[in-house]
């Protein structure tokens, strides 16, 4: 069987964390998998190292700084399709893993991580092709099917993230790498993943680090820190409200943008704990690695991290109770064993099994 995997980018976000590791698993299962995104920025590979044995097919995709989100959109779709369809007729699979990809691969298999509700018209008509078009429909776990099924009438396969918990664990014994951390940063830390956006609900964070520490003097040294943060989508009114909100409330969060991947694990594993407070999630992948390194998580309350997370974490679903959930566990941290326990249990290889059967069932 050979697979082509689409995916919209080479930066360290979920889907493609996601797509890496999948095709890794795939090729450990001797299928032949190339991946194929768009190369940004003037990359010609991924933010990490992939294995050999998954062929990586970059798209060249100049800047061009005059075009608007929705042009950017557009020609998105348009590069990727052009550069890919000649190669079409050699896959046995395509699957697509982000609504760009989808539109630019159609027919093909989707992967809907999570759904999101856009107001620029180009993506919002990218949204809802990449739901309704696709020839079958996989999902990282039902909350976001129901969604589905409940939106469009469609019934999407569920196959949930697999986790490389041994990395993550092994970053909480590098005690070199979190040093550093701790050093640099000069104190204990709260620590967010994903960047300074709106579905991550980087304010509300914000706020409630701030309530935190003026409210508890003995947490008053507990810094918020954010990392990661590449997309293709424009945040800048949003991290201006941010930065604008930061002074407002005199906290100094200390953003440190994309971070090296050989450096992250010993980033998760010094945290005191992850700030995990997404307004919308398909599944929870940076707060499952840092149960594998440990650290304890506080999550926003929605259905789906109820789903995947059952009692691990804690729950929050406002700003003073996102403060409350963080004094909690930094005070007293829960025994790691259930969070390392869970994160192990969700294996790449079982994904890559269970895409081969669902492959194998579309005929």
């Amino acid at each position: 069987m050979r697979i082509a995997l689409l995916t919209y980018s080479t930066k360290p976000r979920g889907g493609v964390v996601h797509t890496l590791a999948l095709a890794e698993a795939l090729v450990d299962l001797d299928v032949e998998v190339d991946v194929w995104t768009l190369a940004r920025d003037g990359d010609t590979a991924f933010f990490r190292a992939v294995d050999p044995r998954v062929g990586i097919r970059a798209v060249p995709f100049p800047p061009d700084d005059a075009e608007d989100v929705g042009a950017r959109i557009v020609r998105s779709i348009a590069v990727l399709r052009s550069a890919f369809e000649p190669a079409r007729a050699s896959y046995d699979v395509v699957h697509a893993q982000d609504c760009i990809s989808a539109n630019a691969a159609l027919p093909c298999v989707r992967t809907i991580h999570h759904l999101d509700q856009f107001t620029t018209p180009e993506l919002a008509a990218c949204h809802e092709r990449a739901v309704v078009e696709p020839v079958a429909r996989i999902c990282v776990s039902a909350a976001v099917a129901a969604e589905v099924e409940a939106g469009w009438g469609l019934t999407p396969t569920v196959i949930p993230n697999g986790v490389a918990a041994e990395r993550f664990a092994a970053g909480a014994a590098d005690h070199a790498g979190r040093t550093r951390w701790r050093d640099g940063i000069g104190s204990r830390y709260v620590l967010a993943l994903g960047g300074i956006e709106p579905r991550k609900g980087s304010i509300d964070l914000l706020e409630a680090h701030a309530l935190l520490v003026a409210s508890d003097p003995a947490l008053a040294d507990v810094r918020l820190v954010f990392g990661g943060g590449e997309t293709l989508f424009d945040y800048r009114d949003y991290r201006a409200a941010f930065e604008q909100r930061a002074a407002a409330l005199g906290t100094d969060p200390v953003v440190l943008g994309p971070v090296p991947d050989d450096e992250l694990p010993a980033l998760v594993g010094e945290a005191a704990a992850l700030g995990f407070v997404s307004t919308k999630e398909g599944f929870g992948l940076a707060a499952m690695e840092a149960l594998a390194a440990g650290v304890p998580v506080v999550a926003r309350d929605l259905p789906v991290l109820r789903e995947v997370f059952g009692e691990v974490v804690a729950y929050a679903a406002d700003v003073p109770g996102i403060a409350a959930a963080l004094g909690t566990v930094l005070h007293a941290p829960p025994p790691p064993v259930a969070g390392e326990e869970l994160a192990a249990s969700y294996t790449w290889r079982a994904a890559a099994e269970a895409h081969l059967d669902f492959y194998a069932a579309l005929g």
